[in-house]
């Protein structure tokens, strides 16, 4: 069995306004989760007290619901809540993924799913962003958007090409002809470079290295920011990297930034790679981290840093459904 959640409101108690907005409201319920009326087990609406003139429920009847078990009730009148709002729960019989759908003023009720929402997630390598940026999205079911693999994809451009990464130059030449595509299958980020599905090999060390040092140059840095900013321009979405908040998405509503100590960190990143079947140094990785951020924390051109206006994490001693959690909860203090 499934729940799905709707809210809406109306403008005065009359028994008109509350006929049209019942009706609207489960129209578009059953249009948006694609459902057959005969699927609805039962629907209950709740309504607050300032609404007397009619019951939803006879509403839903007249609108074509009759078929359902339906049931109203009054809630309890709490200061400062939404004023004439009428709640429902619809209850399916199969499981599906559900679509809430919050018309009218209601919409204040759920921002994070009825208007367009950026979330800004920075921070060093290893810091845990980017497993927390994909679970959020998956939670909130709204895009997850990889830059870092866009930065490492064209790293491995330049490596393929045999060019030097720390030929500007060169690279700036290279990305004219950077044929780079992001697709989305299954909920899943894969990033294609000329053709090819090159999702697994910019995940290997000696990429993410070249990656730190290729991002570095201007002529990189302004080609994908645009690409990221047309995305986010379009749809609510999760980034993360480095300066998301500082320089992609500088007007993002909400910013966080995520660190943990260096040796955390290597942990972290030693574990991933062991499980994939790479060969690697635990020290070199910390070392390699220690310089990494140093490259990313002082070069000219968008250095790693905080937003003035980000929250500070520090995982080291979190787990990732800790963050998470933490997270949701500053993101619904805002919304």
């Amino acid at each position: 069995m499934t729940v799905i959640r709707g809210a809406t409101t109306i403008k005065q108690d009359t028994k008109e306004e509350i006929q049209s907005a019942v009706k609207e409201l489960l129209d578009q319920i059953v249009s948006c989760n694609h459902l057959k009326r005969d699927e609805i087990l039962s629907i209950v609406f709740s309504s607050t007290s300032d609404i007397h003139s009619y019951y939803p429920a006879k509403a839903a009847r007249e609108a074509g619901f009759e078929g359902s078990s339906l049931f109203s009730a009054m809630e309890p009148e709490i200061e400062g809540s939404l004023k004439l709002c009428i709640r429902v729960m619809l209850f399916v019989e199969r499981n599906i993924k559900t679509v809430p759908v919050y018309l009218r003023g209601a919409k204040n009720l759920r921002k994070d799913i009825t208007q367009r929402m950026n979330i800004a997630l920075d921070g060093p390598s290893g810091s845990g962003k980017s497993t927390v940026a994909k679970q959020l999205a998956k939670d909130y079911d709204i895009l997850y958007l990889d830059t870092g693999a866009m930065y490492r994809a064209c790293a491995l451009k330049v490596l393929h090409a045999a060019i030097d990464v720390e030929d500007e130059s060169k690279i700036c030449d290279l990305m004219r002809t950077l044929d780079l595509n992001i697709e989305y299958e299954n909920g899943m980020q894969k990033t294609i470079l000329d053709g090819e599905d090159v999702s697994e090999k910019i995940r290997e060390p000696h990429v993410s290295m070249a990656a730190s040092t290729v991002s570095k140059f201007p002529c990189v840095r302004k080609k994908m920011v645009e690409k990221q900013r047309e995305i986010a321009s379009k749809m609510s979405c999760v980034l993360d990297g480095r300066d998301i908040g500082t320089c992609v998405l500088p007007d993002a509503q909400f910013k966080f930034y995520l660190t943990a100590s260096p040796e955390v960190r290597a942990k972290r990143r030693y574990d991933e790679l062991t499980a994939k079947g790479f060969s690697v140094n635990f020290e070199q990785l910390k070392e390699e981290i220690i310089l990494r951020d140093k490259q990313d924390s002082s070069r000219e051109m968008s250095p790693l840093k905080q937003a003035d206006d980000a929250v500070l994490i520090d995982s080291s001693d979190m787990t990732i459904d800790e963050v998470v959690a933490l997270i949701k909860r500053k993101l619904q203090e805002k919304i």
